[in-house]
């Protein structure tokens, strides 16, 4: 298992690697298993090249055969860390799982609440703070909330209407795998 490209004050590399193949046997996942830790920048561009979204994000998942690539913005760890009151290796470890998931198969775009079940076991018994999928939930209807109160006074359509959806982790088409690989490296 490779961690590569930086360097994350406080949170010691032997001890991500020992959580990323404790994951990775939870999860399911055969294989070899990278995983990079970098900054927005980087996963702002990863994101741009793999999903066509020009803005960084958390976490991104690139599965192979066997294993797979996982990509983690250390800025936005760092954010997410203090927002909801954890350290940073803890939201370290909640992103390696959650990429873990996705190089398992699971999506939670189109999966009925599966991965988000698998994600919750797997976060108890890991003794883990609150997954993606529930934070983003959570803000989507904190958001909704928000929104409905702020316009009030506006039509029904506007107060009914759905709110944004979280971001989401896409897993690359075939094409992309081998790009991916080589950009992760």
């Amino acid at each position: 298992m490779l961690i590569s490209e930086i360097a994350i004050k406080d949170v010691s590399a032997s001890m991500i690697q020992r959580f990323a193949r404790q994951a990775q046997k939870l999860a399911k996942v055969p294989g070899e298993v990278d995983i990079l830790i970098s900054g927005n920048k980087r996963l702002q561009e990863l994101n741009r090249r793999f999903r066509r979204k020009n803005k960084p994000t958390d976490v991104l998942s690139f599965p192979r055969p066997t294993g797979g690539d996982i990509a983690i913005s250390a800025d936005i760890a760092r954010q997410n860390a203090a927002l909801y009151g954890h350290t940073l290796a803890e939201e370290l470890k909640v992103l390696i799982l959650h990429g873990m998931l996705h190089l398992a198969g699971h999506d939670h775009e189109s999966d009925n609440g599966q991965m988000a079940r698998v994600e919750a076991r797997l976060r108890t018994q890991l003794k883990l703070p609150a997954s993606l999928i529930d934070r983003a939930h959570s803000r989507s209807v904190t958001q909704k909330a928000a929104r409905t109160k702020t316009h009030a006074s506006t039509s029904m359509d506007n107060r009914t209407r759905k709110s944004a959806r979280p971001a989401i982790r896409k897993v690359p088409s075939s094409k992309t795998k081998a790009a991916s690989r080589r950009s992760a490296q």
